[in-house]
């Protein structure tokens, strides 16, 4: 008897701790979720801080570099003015004849124009085609091709020209029979030049260089007596 009591004791002990398992209370579903959104959205705005820094980061190296690309643009790379120098000319072909009846100049007249067009640039000028022309008292009387090219870097290149008088412009020319008869003829050789500086292959910057060239021509020594050239150049 003593025995059986013993064990309905043992289970009467059993029973509270049992209960107080079931007591304990249980974890909340929705304060659980409530965490996990917590750490969820403190991951996202983490990502954007960081987006953002990436972003700022990104656009202060690129005006960066561009400040550092037009500070050698106008600094080491200023485009400068190609220089056009017309560096001799000279008669290879005069004829002039005088029609007393008719009181009419028949003049043949072929001149090399020997120029110079240099590029003091850090990069190369590239140039489109164009002419150079005689005049005669302003008054178009022959013209020579110059055709596109490309000067390098610091470079000078040697022009020549072969001008040659276009005799019909001269036969409404009342004035040139009071020049032959004088034994000088007053011309003007005109050359421009256009094209374009490249800097840094970023920046295309317009430049163009012209001369013009006064001479005065013996009739009699078919040379070139005199000769006054002027310069210009724009960007």
């Amino acid at each position: 008897m003593s025995g059986f009591s013993i064990k309905s004791d043992d289970k009467k002990e059993e029973k509270p701790a049992t209960a107080m398992l079931a007591a304990a209370p249980k974890p909340n579903a929705s304060s659980m979720e409530t965490q996990s959104a917590n750490g969820g959205g403190g991951k996202k705005v983490r990502r954007k801080r960081n987006c953002k820094i990436c972003i700022c980061f990104t656009i202060l190296l690129l005006l960066l570099i561009f400040v550092v690309i037009l500070i050698l643009a106008f600094t080491l790379f200023k485009p400068k003015r190609p220089i056009t120098t017309i560096d001799s000319v000279t008669v290879d072909r005069l004829r002039a004849s005088v029609n007393p009846l008719l009181l009419q100049v028949i003049l043949n007249l072929t001149l090399n124009v020997d120029l110079s067009l240099k590029n003091p640039n850090r990069v190369g000028f590239s140039y489109d085609s164009s002419s150079a022309l005689l005049n005669y008292r302003g008054q178009l009387i022959g013209e020579a091709p110059l055709p596109a090219n490309r000067i390098a870097a610091r470079q000078t290149v040697p022009l020549n020209l072969t001008l040659t008088l276009m005799a019909d412009r001269l036969l409404s020319e009342s004035q040139l029979l009071s020049d032959v008869m004088a034994g000088v003829i007053p011309l003007n050789t005109f050359v421009k030049v256009s094209g374009k500086v490249t800097v840094l292959k970023v920046f295309k910057i317009k430049v163009q260089a012209s001369s013009s060239c006064d001479l005065t021509i013996s009739v009699s020594d078919r040379n070139v007596t005199s000769q006054h050239c002027k310069y210009s150049t724009k960007l």
